[in-house]
């Protein structure tokens, strides 16, 4: 009997695995029908610049760089201090896990676990973890707005996606999560409701994402200088696609990247596919379909870009290895003394 509640997770995540697998599968299958030579989109990745993709794969590794820096600013901001090369170690790895495992939750829980000790408070770590989400995915939306607003402008009169929508969406974001920062206690009362489950436990978490927020409120400055990095951050990943798109030989407007890209990455939240395989590259096809690109341009940006992504995330792979191998080591050390 005891085993039976863990037969029936292990099936559940077998059959939710399957179901991500079956939509990356059928939405590829159906995009790659729809184009007339499939063979082509090889050929033509083959004759891409290595030197542009090289210089997309450092620009990459600029854009992390900023992550982890944004992510050690909010860190200091409630007096716990790691090394920046333990943050960066941690992101990589996080981000190695993101483009390997079926969920990109698997990246934030390495964030959570790396910084859980030095912060003395898991509930501390993962929420800065969740306000370092928050302010990205604003940076997400203002970037794509801003950028749907340029298209607009310049080169697509009756774009696709209409700049009023990404700007409400932007407004209404900062709105709603203006008063976790401004006022955490009228939030915690929010959350008080799920004391009901165990009010000693819940209790106490809620007090500690009280304890976070009111020193993000104390501090400004910081999460002013976050934001600015979230939204440095989702402008370098955007410039990563173009540059992919110019080492492709492909003539792909800067400002459509700037729509498209952010808005295949929140539709990529959605965890319906592994790793956004076919989510993405339906995104992609969407957008570029209605501004006069071919598909072959959508799939070939968006699958070149994804594979540089996921290499550049090996090193992350190299990370977790040596870490694995320092802590056996450490283990048999402490054993034999």
């Amino acid at each position: 009997m005891d085993g039976e509640p863990t037969t029936t997770s292990a099936a559940r995540r077998r059959i939710v695995l399957a179901v991500k697998i079956s939509v990356s599968l059928i939405l590829l299958s159906v995009l790659f029908s729809r184009i007339d030579h499939p063979g082509q989109l090889w050929h033509v990745a083959r004759r891409a610049s290595v030197l542009w993709l090289t210089a997309a794969l450092l620009l990459f590794f600029v854009n992390v760089l900023a992550a982890t820096w944004r992510w050690h600013l909010l860190l200091s901001a409630q007096r716990v201090e790691v090394r920046s090369v333990s943050l960066l170690a941690s992101f990589l790895v996080a981000n190695f896990f993101n483009n390997f495992l079926p969920s990109n939750i698997g990246g934030d829980v390495i964030r959570i676990r790396d910084t859980a000790k030095p912060a003395r408070s898991k509930t501390l770590a993962t929420t800065v973890v969740l306000v370092d989400r928050a302010l990205g995915l604003l940076g997400l939306v203002l970037v794509a707005a801003l950028g749907s607003t340029l298209a607009g402008s310049v080169h697509h009169p009756i774009g696709p996606i209409w700049p009023a929508w990404l700007w409400a969406g932007f407004v209404l974001a900062a709105i709603a999560s203006a008063p976790a920062v401004l006022a955490p206690s009228g939030f915690a009362r929010l959350l008080q409701p799920l004391t009901v489950f165990h009010p000693e436990w819940v209790g106490g978490r809620i007090d500690m994402i009280t304890a976070v927020l009111g020193r993000f409120r104390e501090r400004p400055a910081v999460l002013a200088g976050c934001f600015g990095g979230a939204v440095f951050v989702q402008a370098t990943i955007v410039v990563f696609y173009f540059v992919v798109a110019y080492a492709l030989g492909l003539n792909v407007s800067l400002w459509d990247l700037t729509v498209v890209v952010p808005l295949s990455l929140v539709i990529q939240m959605l965890p319906v596919s592994i790793s956004g395989f076919g989510v993405r590259e339906a995104t992609f096809s969407f957008y570029f379909t209605r501004i006069g690109q071919s598909r072959e341009a959508a799939l070939l940006v968006s699958l070149v870009g994804q594979t540089l992504i996921m290499l550049f995330s090996l090193s992350g792979a190299a990370v977790f290895i040596s870490r694995q191998s320092s802590a056996q080591k450490s283990r048999v050390d402490r054993i034999a003394s």
